[in-house]
């Protein structure tokens, strides 16, 4: 979220899209930005529609911790299911894994840059995710990814920004990944 301003200054944004808690200082700055710019923005989304399909916003509750409060999005393109887990935690974690019927996700992107407060080894083997993705820093001053976090996702690949650079997935009648792009 920090670098959202630079983002919406420096790039062609057509639509921003906020969790469902209340605005923090940041995201108010950035309201006041995509007022003068012109660009939507969007709150509290149950699902978005884009051509044939359908994003599924997942997170319901409201957290004390602001990583909690992510959007953790859902979609299913050509039988391909895919999870965005944002900066969400366990506790969410939980939550989703009481309120929706999620396993065999093809695609995830790890919570919170592989930090041990996500991706707990209850909700891994639940979703049994085919390929993980892990945006993260090269170097970080946080140790991520976290190694008890590569030990959860050790039947899953692991695709790690920090390795890699971009990933990119082309989600057609099966997944065509275009790994390691810098």
């Amino acid at each position: 979220m920090g670098e959202t301003i630079n983002l919406v200054n420096d790039f062609k944004v057509d639509n921003v899209i906020f969790n469902h808690n209340d605005y923090n200082e940041l995201e108010l700055n950035l309201i006041e930005l995509l007022k003068i710019k012109k660009n939507n923005y969007f709150k509290d989304l149950k699902q978005l529609n884009i051509y044939n399909n359908q994003l599924h916003f997942l997170n319901k509750n409201i957290y004390t911790d602001e990583n909690d409060n992510s959007s953790v999005i859902y979609f299913e393109i050509n039988g391909i299911k895919s999870l965005l887990m944002g900066d969400a935690g366990i506790k969410v974690e939980n939550n989703i894994l009481n309120n929706y019927n999620l396993s065999n996700i093809d695609i995830l992107k790890v919570g919170h840059h592989g930090s041990k407060t996500s991706s707990s080894e209850n909700f891994i083997n639940k979703i049994n995710p085919k390929y993980s993705v892990i945006s993260v820093g090269k170097n970080n001053w946080y140790g991520h990814p976290d190694i008890e976090v590569l030990d959860n996702l050790n039947n899953s690949i692991i695709y790690r920004t920090d390795i890699c650079g971009s990933v990119r997935f082309k989600l057609e009648n099966e997944i065509k990944i275009n790994k390691c792009l810098q």
